[in-house]
């Protein structure tokens, strides 16, 4: 199997201090979990972005600074800013770290419900993003809520209307409302990927590092961290980022499975 990559999202637009205290808003402390996180193994940070109170934002100068200072802690890290934003953005706020020219971004793969809100991902939208990342370059990380997300990205690679292979994909399980988090369903995901795709598992909240384990055997990549799960265990709190990645690192090794170091998860990636 090829190496491991682990990514770590960081802090969300949904989780807050009254949920952990240690989940970052300011520059400071995002550089200190992103740190935390690439210290115990991670290859690629997954970023959204706060103003100091923890309002969530896309401001393209507020990414701009954090990915910055990111990139000067975690040298060689592999960014991944969020299109995803918040639920209720409109897709011009969501689209602004593109204008940035990173070399991935998310694009989000289909509306579904969040818990009592809706995100909304309508086909005008995705196109929109598709557009963007043809033009600016930028090679998305799929994201996939719900079993029908991946035909419809699928269908739209097809037509030319979003960025083609390789391509990455983000199968992100068990939010309420979406697609459970089971063996059973991310075994029908990657079965239909095309040949050349490569893949990251994110299991949210309980179903976190049952998840990671599944995908470790299957071959794939997993994501962690405080936008998904702050639990490092049953009732206990993580710390930090740093501790959820080093916990899949362990798994991984138990599995025989090795950690790629950035320049390694580029290779996988097909980035350089």
């Amino acid at each position: 199997m090829e190496k491991l990559i682990i990514t770590a999202a960081i802090c969300g637009a949904e989780v807050t201090k009254e949920n952990n205290p240690a989940v970052p808003y300011t520059v400071e402390e995002m550089v200190r979990e992103a740190k935390s996180a690439f210290d115990a193994g991670a290859a690629v940070i997954h970023v959204h972005v706060r103003w100091d109170d923890g309002t969530p934002t896309q401001d393209r100068e507020r990414f701009r600074v954090i990915l910055d200072a990111i990139k000067e802690a975690c040298p060689g890290v592999i960014l991944i800013p969020s299109t995803g934003g918040a639920t209720g953005m409109t897709p011009e706020e969501r689209l602004q770290p593109t204008e940035l020219f990173p070399e991935m971004a998310t694009l989000d793969c289909g509306t579904c419900n969040f818990g009592d809100d809706i995100f909304v991902n309508d086909m005008p939208t995705m196109r929109a993003f598709g557009k963007r990342m043809i033009e600016n370059h930028i090679k998305p990380e799929y994201e996939c809520f719900e079993i029908g997300h991946l035909d419809t990205i699928l269908t739209m690679a097809k037509r030319g209307e979003v960025p083609g292979g390789p391509m990455q994909f983000n199968f992100v399980l068990g939010v309420s409302g979406c697609t459970p988090a089971t063996a059973g369903n991310l075994d029908y995901l990657v079965r239909q990927l095309p040949a050349g795709s490569t893949w990251t598992a994110t299991g949210i909240g309980r179903s976190a590092f049952p998840l990671a384990a599944i995908a470790i055997a299957m071959g794939g990549n997993v994501r962690v961290g405080f936008e998904d799960n702050i639990y490092l265990g049953k009732g206990q709190k993580a710390a930090s980022n740093g501790e959820l990645v080093a916990k899949v690192a362990r798994i991984a090794h138990e599995l025989g499975r090795e950690i790629a170091t950035p320049e390694e998860a580029r290779k996988i990636l097909s980035l350089a």
